[in-house]
């Protein structure tokens, strides 16, 4: 159902060319990070995906916002503020958002599933790395957790309870346990399970590449053959503007260029 995914994004993203405009048209729920502006638009949002027509995957970051070490600093002197237990490797979550995503799809997402994903080796992977053709080894750890939601999911308690915040703090720290556990012996506590290739992958990339490349390639022979200076000076103008944009999308994706969302927002409600 990777073709329906759905996820819970920041709104600057829906500004992207070509992706961010792709992800609005298919209803990605975005968000702009202030819970008095967000309540009421990603609650209809949300409750506009009760009638999709297919299944489909929900994708929300119970932290909101990526994870780095002077965040986890800011965030970690809250959970002592708050006498919440203090976690290794993760920021406290934020529960509004999940919050409010369970109760606009109470009976329609049928399960609320927790994931953990690692890189070996300490790998720090970037689009920009893929783009190069660098390969990188993923570990991802899935659990149901509906076990642990179940009075929350059925009885559609509201925005920010404390028995929500209970909940999520105790799954973080599950999964605090599961990543020291990954530092320790480079695998999760279970067994491995590793998907087979599947060849209609590949098959599907040639028969795109072939269908887009070929007029693409037909046109650049006719360039050439033209023999116009300018004509081919414009086509290599555009491809070279191409692919400096498609670099700088890309680095908008690097963690170190990422918004300072957890930083100063702590920072104001500790005073």
């Amino acid at each position: 159902v990777l073709q329906s995914s759905k996820v819970l994004a920041k709104k600057e993203l829906s500004y992207m060319p070509i992706i961010g405009w792709m992800w609005y048209f298919l209803e990605i729920v975005f968000c702009k990070r202030k819970w008095e502006e967000d309540r009421k638009t990603v609650m209809q949002k949300l409750l506009n995906l009760r009638d999709y027509p297919e299944n489909f995957w929900f994708l929300i970051h119970c932290e909101g916002t990526r994870f780095t070490e002077q965040k986890h600093q800011i965030s970690m002197q809250v959970a002592e503020a708050k006498g919440l237990p203090k976690l290794k490797y993760h920021l406290l979550p934020r529960t509004k958002g999940f919050a409010v995503t369970v109760q606009c799809l109470r009976n329609v997402v049928s399960a609320v599933y927790d994931s953990t994903l690692n890189f070996r080796n300490n790998e720090n992977p970037t689009l920009l790395g893929v783009l190069n053709g660098k390969k990188y080894h993923a570990d991802l750890y899935v659990r149901q957790v509906i076990h642990i939601l179940i009075p929350f999911w059925h009885t559609g308690a509201c925005t920010c309870s404390h028995n929500c915040t209970d909940k999520e703090i105790f799954i973080s720290r599950l999964r605090d346990a599961f990543q020291e556990e990954y530092y320790r012996t480079g695998t999760y506590p279970a067994v491995p399970v590793v998907p087979p290739r599947r060849p209609w992958t590949l098959f599907n990339w040639l028969f795109w590449a072939l269908l887009l490349l070929y007029p693409l390639f037909k046109l650049l022979i006719n360039m050439i053959n033209s023999g116009s200076s300018l004509t081919l000076a414009s086509f290599a103008f555009v491809i070279v503007m191409a692919s400096v944009g498609v670099r700088w999308m890309i680095g908008v994706t690097e963690i170190n260029k990422g918004s300072t969302y957890g930083n100063n927002d702590n920072k104001q409600k500790q005073k």
